[in-house]
């Protein structure tokens, strides 16, 4: 495979996964804001220490509840979206192998490369 066509490949492959990063991470950002802003309006009607703190202090806590839901929901859906692509990179691999060793080549990661240049084009057509 040309270096090229593999880097057009990995810029696709980064691109989707920030996609994916920046979705996830979206969601996650305000279904936990929405949590922090409940949980935080529930203490302020139920006590009364916490009534007596500054709007910006409580601005910060809810704040805080959707930075967390940013980080945690896009890391998650990183985390898994890499699991899934790893998965898929590994079924192409063993399909390469065996097709390579089948044909008689020894499955080397140029022949890899340029089976998978080969099959792009076989189903381009």
């Amino acid at each position: 495979m040309s270096s090229a066509t593999e880097r057009a490949r990995r810029d696709e492959a980064i691109n989707r996964a920030y996609a994916v990063q920046v979705a996830e991470g979206s969601k996650a950002a305000a279904l936990m804001g929405v949590f922090g802003l409940g949980v935080i309006t529930l203490a302020h009607y139920r006590w009364p220490s916490f009534r007596r703190q500054t709007l910006q202090f409580k601005t910060f806590l809810v704040t805080m509840f959707a930075t967390s839901g940013l980080v945690i929901g896009a890391d998650n859906a990183l985390l898994s979206h890499e699991a899934e692509f790893r998965q898929s990179e590994n079924a192409i691999r063993r399909l390469a192998v065996m097709e390579l060793s089948r044909q008689g080549l020894v499955p080397t990661e140029s022949a890899i490369a340029r089976w998978r240049d080969e099959r792009a084009r076989q189903e381009q057509r």
